[in-house]
C-alpha cells in the first residue's frame, strides 16, 4: 500500500515589513518617465511598503501611467514642497522617503534605509549619481555628496527620508517655492545627524543637459549663496527660472 504523503501546509501570506516606508514621488508631466520610475518600486510595493504619486496638475499622461503603478494618486497644491507634505499627510508609514519623479533608488535602496533606522538614524539621504552624456557630471556628482557630508545638507536629488514623527516635528517643508530641500534638511540637522548613505541613487542629467554644465552648477551654487545670506526663497525662485 502507497504510504500517504502528508498534506501540504496553506501558503502563508507575505508579513507585513518591520519598518514600513512610505514613498512620496511628487510629478507635473512627468509622462515621458514616470512609468519606469515608478515599475522600479515594483519590489518594495510587494514587500508591503507603499508608494503614493501627487500630482500638481499634469495636463499630459502623467495620471494615467501613475494610477496602476502606484498604492494612491492625489492631487495636490502645484509646488515641490506642498505635494510633498500632501504625500505625506496622506502617508501611513513609519519612514517618509521623498523620491524626485526623475530619480531611482539603488539596489536594496529601501532595505538600506530600514538597516540606518534600526541602527538610530532619524533621517538621511543617498549618495548621488547623475545620468547623462556630459563627462563634467561625475564631478557635479562627487562635489555635491561631499558638501552633503560635509554639511549634513541634503537636496531633492539625494532621496531624502525621515521617521514621521521628526518630519511633523519640524513641519515638514516650509511652504516655499525653492530651496525646500535646504531649509528641512536645516531643521533636521537641529535635531539629528543624517545618515549619508553612500549607495547612489541616480537622477536624470536632463536639467544640465539642457542648460549647460557649468552654468547650471554656478547659477545653484549662486542661489545657495543667496539663500544663505538670507534672500527671499520667491526672489530666488525667480532667478532660477
Amino acid at each position: 500500500m502507497t504510504a500517504r504523503r502528508p498534506a501540504a501546509p496553506p501558503t502563508a501570506a507575505a508579513a507585513p515589513p518591520a519598518l514600513r516606508l512610505s514613498i512620496v514621488v511628487p510629478v507635473l508631466d512627468e509622462a515621458d518617465g514616470i512609468a519606469a520610475t515608478l515599475d522600479a518600486l515594483a519590489a518594495p510595493r510587494a514587500a508591503g511598503h507603499e508608494v503614493i504619486v501627487v500630482d500638481g496638475g499634469s495636463g499630459d499622461e502623467t495620471l494615467a501611467l501613475s494610477r496602476p503603478r502606484a498604492d494612491a494618486v492625489i492631487a495636490g497644491p502645484r509646488g515641490r514642497a506642498r505635494q510633498m507634505n500632501a504625500g505625506a499627510a496622506h502617508a501611513t508609514g513609519d519612514v517618509l522617503l521623498f523620491l524626485h519623479a526623475d530619480t531611482r533608488l539603488p539596489p536594496f535602496g529601501v532595505e538600506r534605509i530600514g538597516a540606518a533606522v534600526a541602527a538610530g538614524a532619524a533621517w538621511g539621504r543617498f549618495d548621488v549619481r547623475i545620468d547623462g552624456r556630459p563627462p563634467m557630471l561625475v564631478v557635479v556628482a562627487a562635489l555635491m555628496n561631499a558638501r552633503s557630508r560635509l554639511t549634513g545638507i541634503a537636496t531633492g536629488d539625494q532621496a531624502m527620508f525621515v521617521r514621521r514623527e521628526l518630519f511633523e516635528r519640524v513641519g515638514g517643508f516650509p511652504d516655499q517655492p525653492l530651496m525646500e530641500d535646504i531649509e528641512l534638511s536645516r531643521r533636521l540637522c537641529a535635531c539629528a545627524p543624517p545618515a549619508c548613505l553612500r549607495d547612489r541613487v541616480v537622477t536624470s542629467g536632463r536639467r544640465w543637459e539642457r542648460h549647460g554644465v557649468w552654468r547650471t552648477t554656478l547659477l545653484m551654487w549662486r542661489l545657495r549663496w543667496r539663500y544663505w545670506r538670507g534672500a527671499p526663497a520667491d526672489e530666488l525662485a525667480r532667478a532660477y527660472r
